[in-house]
This record gives C-alpha cells, structure tokens and sequence, in this order.
C-alpha cells in the first residue's frame, strides 16, 4: 500500500492508467494517519470470510445507511 501511495503522491493522485485515483480525500488523510508510524499493509479479499473484514464492512454499510438517513431528512423528505 505504501507503494500506491506513493506513486500516487509522485503522480498528484491520478493512478498508473492516468486516471484520478478515487477518494483522494480519504487516501490523504489515510496517508498523514499512517506517517511516522510502523505500519504493515495486508490486503485482505473482500466478502471471503474474514471476520475483521466482514466486520469492517457491516461498519461501512452501517455508517452509510446513517449518512443516507441524515441526508435524507436533511432535505426534508422524510
């Protein structure tokens, strides 16, 4: 991970087929999180059974579904 990262940097955040890399914004903030720290990237396949994974991924979903709520009554429509 920390190569994209900093491949990404080098190429200001579009990726190797020179399209913009999605979520910079996030990757930014990732990236000034992970400086200074020993960190170990492990790439884990989505949705194969891993409980931290599929755990990570019910928070996502969660905090999703709150955000569309919120946006939602937000507008007034609900």
């Amino acid at each position: 991970m920390r190569f994209r990262l900093c491949n990404w940097k080098r190429n200001n955040w579009f990726n190797s087929a020179k399209k913009p890399v999605k979520n910079p914004d996030l990757w930014q903030e990732l990236d000034a999180l992970a400086a200074g720290r020993d960190l170990t990237w492990q790439w884990v396949r989505g949705h194969s059974g891993n409980k931290l994974n599929e755990r990570a991924d019910a928070l996502a979903g969660a905090a999703r579904n709150k955000f569309n709520a919120e946006f939602v009554v937000g507008l007034g429509a609900a």
